[in-house]
């Protein structure tokens, strides 16, 4: 709760502090924001009721000495706080709870992604679109990274790699990230990398593909059958050694593992049979542990924002403009860090397996109730 407090207070206010009198404190007001989301209040009139419900508590705190603000306040400020800020802020709220939770049994595994704000919609009809750097091993954002209007992610990611302390831990991305510069930067960074290869990168895609059927594997193990989410899933990784697959090892060096995921599923309703093939390239060594469990840990980061969209309904939030949408991702993804810092902190292992939509329920059911949560040690 006292870090909260810090990072609200750490918030740059974009009023005119030095003229006229401000009803309402900036630190009050993201307090009220991050609070109410965390029991599940969503849109702004939600919020503002939850906050005039707990006035009296709030008070005791030493905030909303004023009461509570409007609905037009809220937005005011939603547009104003800049985003980047806002942003970096976040970043170090969490990096003192990254740095006590991070497990140094393995290398950390780092998740790279975009998410488009789905809620908003920007003048040239297409939706900001926010990429974040996420820790596996913690289930926290470690940072974000707004794609310009006229941008994509490819020009995002290496901004947002230059965030990070990255030096000896995992890197993996999607397709998008298959870029001869972003992967430059990560093993300069001295860390690792694992990408999906896809037709963005076709000559490298379809020669590796070709040439896979004249070589075999290094290594090769299959997981399961395993019954999960009403389907039996077979997976199979094979791996090779990149220096004999890579044609153009000028551009993309041929020190690298290329890694072929097949999945077999069938439905257990339907009894419905599906295959599915992937590739993935990585800076790690073939004879590698566990290389098949880091290509599913990166579906980590689809799981968060999944959680995103389902518990704080993240694309059902309307916001008009992106500065506002990048905030509000902003508070909402610290929520989510704050339920991950909870389970992290805890010893019970009946605490660290609670999802984010119980611990909300249990929040909920009272101020009191939310309070004892965020002074828990």
């Amino acid at each position: 709760m006292d870090r909260l407090v810090d990072f609200a207070s750490s918030v740059p206010d974009f009023r005119r502090t030095g003229k006229g009198n401000h009803r309402h404190r900036l630190r009050d007001i993201i307090m009220l924001m991050v609070l109410g989301r965390a029991s599940g209040f969503v849109g702004r009139a939600d919020i503002i009721a939850f906050g005039k419900h707990n006035i009296k508590r709030f008070r005791k705190m030493g905030m909303l000495k004023n009461g509570v603000p409007s609905e037009a306040t809220l937005c005011r400020v939603d547009n104003g706080i800049n985003d980047c800020a806002m942003a970096d802020r976040m970043q170090e709220f969490v990096e003192v709870f990254h740095a006590q939770l991070r497990s140094r049994s393995w290398r950390e595994i780092i998740c790279v992604d975009g998410k488009a704000e789905r809620g908003t919609v920007l003048a040239n009809g297409r939706n900001p679109d926010i990429v974040s750097a996420y820790s596996f091993n913690t289930g926290i954002t470690l940072a974000t990274e707004a794609c310009q209007e006229k941008s994509n992610e490819i020009k995002a990611v290496p901004q947002l790699i230059d965030k990070l302390n990255i030096a000896g831990k995992i890197v993996t991305a999607d397709a998008m990230a298959m870029q001869k510069d972003i992967i430059d930067r990560i093993s300069g960074k001295g860390a690792d990398f694992l990408i999906e290869l896809k037709a963005n990168q076709p000559s490298l895609r379809y020669g590796v593909e070709d040439r896979l059927k004249e070589y075999k594997p290094l290594h090769s193990y299959t997981e399961g059958p395993k019954l999960g989410h009403g389907r039996i899933e077979t997976r199979t990784y094979n791996i090779y050694d990149g220096l004999e697959i890579i044609a153009d090892k000028e551009k993309w060096g041929g020190n690298m593992t290329i890694i072929e995921y097949e999945a077999e599923t069938v439905r257990k309703t339907t009894a419905k049979h599906t295959r599915e093939k992937r590739l993935y390239v990585s800076s790690l060594p073939a004879d590698t542990p566990f290389l098949g469990s880091i290509v599913r840990h990166h579906w980590s980061i689809e799981s968060m924002h999944w959680g995103l969209d389902v518990n704080l309904l993240q694309d059902k939030v309307k916001r008009k403009s992106a500065k506002a949408a990048r905030n509000l991702d902003t508070i909402q993804r610290m929520v989510y860090s704050v339920f991950s810092i909870w389970k992290g902190l805890r010893k019970k292992r009946s605490d660290k397996r609670k999802g984010v939509a119980e611990l909300m329920r249990h929040v909920s059911m009272s101020f009191t109730q939310l309070m004892r949560f965020l002074y828990q040690k």
